[in-house]
């Protein structure tokens, strides 16, 4: 049997924008977004809302009825009193587009930065084998229909905006759950998930899991699980010495290999024999393999300064310039950082820093070949 109910909702953008009333029937049976499109119908014709498939299955819906992220399909108007005013507002952690429609463009960036799935190199999809537990773990974070719900509650994005760009978010988390879990995917994602995607942020509240409308255990089966693993390999001593006894052991001799490769490479487009864009592949590439067997990021960072600075990244090349001279190396390692620092510097037009970087490099080596380019062009202040 019908009533007639009271609805308020969202009209406007963010900046300019307020509830309206409405009064609309509703009939036995019906949804949220039932009514949404009764009111849209007979009283609000340019009333902007998203939605599809009317099942549950897309996600498009999405909105926040009487303060709780739901979706509009889903909500039967049953779980509401008679009397009881309903508030349809959008989604509070994005920005409004018109009325209860808002820009969710955030999270298909974040999409973006999550690695895809790295199988073992020659292996054909074909010749994948899994167990079921692999099968049935990762299962449950593919039900997801990126309604972002989630997103949208999670109070590290909700109540501030300044956290977004270190913030992936629930959604995410579980994404990168799912390989990390994944028996065949081949890369590192811990210690991304912390550093790169903002897994420290989030102090599992369980927000996220009550709104989900397909019932993923998000905080319990994904981001605890992480956190976990996180811990395991950058906080545990004991794995840490492990992991990094088992690095030198198998991999120190290809790590030198690649990195005398692409030093090789560094040093040719420094002495103009070739362009950088003509070794780029090439370069990446042995850096890659580098990076993947180092100990530490900081035995490559000689690499990484004459890298950048050749690729025009002069910040970036001072930085890594720097952090290889803060730790012990050999002196033709520390003259090699003061050699790339002086070049910064001199790109920089910076001559007395030039001058002084010069010097430190030609005391800890004073040989260097690549001081070479410095004997006709610096001049003492």
């Amino acid at each position: 049997m019908g009533y007639s109910a009271q609805f308020r909702v969202w009209r406007g953008s963010d900046s300019d924008g307020e509830l309206h009333n409405y009064d609309v029937d509703v009939n036995e049976g019906e949804v949220v977004l039932d009514v949404i499109h009764r009111i849209q119908a007979t009283q609000a014709q340019d009333l902007a809302v998203r939605w599809n498939c009317k099942a549950g299955k897309c996600g498009s819906c999405s909105a926040e009825i009487n303060g709780r992220p739901r979706l509009l399909c889903m909500t039967r108007m049953n779980t509401f009193d008679e009397g009881e005013t309903v508030t349809v507002t959008p989604l509070r952690a994005f920005p409004v587009i018109r009325d209860l429609v808002t820009d969710v463009s955030f999270n298909y960036q974040k999409a973006r930065e999550v690695p895809s799935f790295a199988p073992p190199p020659g292996l054909k999809p074909g010749d994948y084998r899994m167990q079921q537990i692999d099968v049935e773990r990762s299962q449950e974070f593919r039900k997801c229909i990126e309604c972002f719900l989630c997103q949208d509650t999670c109070h590290v994005i909700r109540d501030h905006e300044e956290n977004k760009p270190v913030f992936a978010g629930p959604r995410f988390f579980i994404r990168i759950a799912e390989l990390d879990m994944h028996p065949l995917d081949t890369l590192e994602r811990k210690r991304a998930a912390q550093e790169d995607h903002g897994l420290g942020y989030c102090n599992i509240t369980k927000c996220c899991t009550e709104v989900c409308p397909e019932g993923i255990q998000i905080t319990d089966n994904a981001i605890i699980p992480m956190k976990e693993r996180v811990v395991d390999t950058k906080y545990d001593p004991a794995f840490g010495l492990f992991r990094v006894l088992r690095a030198r052991s198998r991999s120190s001799k290809s790590m030198n290999e690649q990195a005398e490769r692409a030093w090789t490479l560094l040093r040719a487009v420094e002495d103009g024999e070739v362009e950088y864009a003509e070794v780029a592949e090439e370069l990446a590439d042995a850096m890659r393999h580098a990076k993947a067997v180092a100990s530490t990021g900081t035995v490559l960072a000689r690499l990484e300064a004459l890298d950048h600075f050749e690729a025009g990244r002069l910040d970036e090349a001072a930085t890594e310039a720097r952090a290889s001279l803060s730790w012990h190396r050999s002196a033709q390692e520390r003259s090699d950082a003061w050699v790339t620092l002086a070049r910064v510097y001199e790109a920089q037009e910076r001559a007395t820093a030039t001058v002084e970087a010069v010097e430190n490099a030609q005391r800890y080596w004073p040989d260097n070949p690549r001081l070479r380019h410095f004997f006709d062009d610096v001049q003492r202040p």
